[in-house]
């Protein structure tokens, strides 16, 4: 199997896998902290936005470690794309432009809105799905198995609504 964009080999899911695993650990064990993304776009936030919801003290003081965290994931993303032949911007969708058509504005309409809809859920769930489904899980901890559940039941019935009903 290859990568959809350039034809690149992925690294196999063990080695992935492995590479998540030493990651939370060494965050549980080393910094008592938890693994979880949507607390380090919070971080990013609190950078540049003075509302009170961002200048909470448990944000504040995880900023240390999390903004290199996020930082890094960017440019493991830029080392990445260079390493297997680069990465372009594109506006082709594949079969969603050939259904629904929308140009570049509707779009970033389309996409507008279904990341609303991604930040809701993570808030109401109290996490993102990293936090919930790779933390979480493996801690045993009740609430992120059912935010989990949620999110994967609603993956599923949004995919078969969209591409089994509406298209």
């Amino acid at each position: 199997m290859h990568l959809i964009l350039n034809d690149a080999a992925p690294i196999h899911w063990v080695a992935a896998g492995a590479g998540i695993a030493a990651v939370t650990l060494a965050l549980l064990f080393v910094a008592h902290r938890r693994l979880g993304i949507s607390s380090g776009f919070e971080d990013v936030c609190s950078l540049v936005l003075r509302v009170p919801y961002f200048r909470r003290a448990s944000l504040l003081s995880a900023r240390r470690w999390r903004l290199p965290f996020v930082l890094g994931l960017v440019i493991g993303g830029f080392l990445s794309s260079a390493v297997t032949g680069g990465w372009a911007p594109t506006w082709a969708l594949g079969s969603f432009d050939e259904i629904v058509g929308l140009g570049p504005t509707g779009k970033v309409a389309w996409m507008f809105v279904g990341g609303l809809f991604i930040g809701f859920g993570t808030r109401l769930a109290g996490g993102c799905t990293s936090g919930h489904g790779i933390f979480g899980l493996s801690n045993l901890e009740k609430p992120s198995l059912l935010a989990t559940l949620a999110f994967m039941a609603g993956g599923i019935a949004t995919s078969n609504l969209i591409y089994r009903v509406i298209f």
